[in-house]
């Protein structure tokens, strides 16, 4: 792919990396240097080629910190290209997409305003945690899925009658796309989540197809792990074999991977949207081919 360079942020360098081999792109790293008070200043290391300019950064934890480097990013580009597609692996903030309970503020519908005055053309992410947050771009935006590499990865592995379980029912989607491309069967279970405390509960009773069958439980993103472990406890009980997580973001905060181990979890498999331990499925060609058809 010719004259197109490759930014990659810090929460991103590594998968940016892959992404500009992925497309044959120059690339172009920056620095980050934080200050006392907490302030970032973002340096680039080469001026970019004339031509398109493909910004990589996740927005993981810390959010704010890595969302304001992720716009500093876009508007330098911006000075060198009209443009600037933005590669987001994992969004930050796409559950602020609504107004839940009243007086809350829609975050999302504010991140989409700064994407688009920084300087994005283009916004490509993937697994958005759901399709309605993409309403509030009023730029061109683009959702990949990591499904199909999660599977192929799990096809790997010789798992006994696996059944693929979401753990409520706002994930049966993605847990049905899963099960085709695995070529297998799928359930979701229901839970019902507190929104004031945040508290989950699984309302589902028993179930008898999960007895000795090893299960894949799919979800978008894992955060704190609450609904993981309260969905592992349960199928436990309903006599399972083992119990494998595929998610496409691992954020894992305050040590979620123990809990979920701890609940009788086997493996935790997640992609490089967020680097980490568990992340052991790269899409950087799903992102590639995004690119080439954005």
């Amino acid at each position: 792919m010719s004259k197109t360079t490759v930014i990659g942020g810090k929460a991103s360098e590594d998968l940016a990396r892959k992404l500009a081999r992925k497309l044959k792109a120059g690339f172009v790293s920056s620095e980050v240097r934080v200050f006392p008070d907490g302030e970032s200043k973002i340096t680039i290391s080469n001026v970019p080629k004339k031509g398109r300019i493909i910004v990589v950064n996740s927005i993981y934890p810390p959010v704010d910190t890595n969302l304001v480097q992720t716009l500093a990013l876009i508007s330098k580009a911006r000075q060198f290209s009209s443009s600037v597609t933005v590669v987001i692996p994992y969004l930050g903030y796409a559950r602020q997409d609504r107004e839940f309970l009243p007086g809350e503020v829609v975050t999302l519908s504010v991140i989409a305003k700064l994407f688009k005055a920084a300087g994005a053309s283009k916004v490509i992410v993937v697994d958005i945690h759901s399709s309605m947050g993409m309403r509030h771009f009023q730029i061109p935006i683009k959702n990949v899925s990591a499904v199909p590499e999660l599977v192929s990865y799990f096809k790997k592995m010789r798992l006994a009658n696996p059944l693929v379980v979401s753990p409520d029912l706002g994930g049966a989607k993605r847990a049905e796309e899963f099960a085709r491309f695995y070529g297998t069967d799928y359930i979701a279970l229901k839970k019902r989540r507190d929104r004031r405390n945040g508290k989950v509960e699984i309302i589902t009773t028993d179930l008898d197809n999960v007895r000795g069958r090893d299960l894949v439980l799919v979800d978008d993103m894992i955060s704190t792990g609450g609904s993981i472990v309260k969905a592992t406890e349960f199928l436990k009980r309903q006599k399972c074999g083992k119990v494998f997580v595929a998610c496409t973001h691992a954020l894992l905060i305050d040590c979620a991977d123990k809990k979920i181990r701890r609940a009788g979890v086997s493996q935790i498999v997640s992609a490089n949207t967020i680097p980490g331990s568990t992340s052991s499925v790269d899409v950087s060609g799903i992102l590639a081919k995004a690119v080439l058809n954005a």
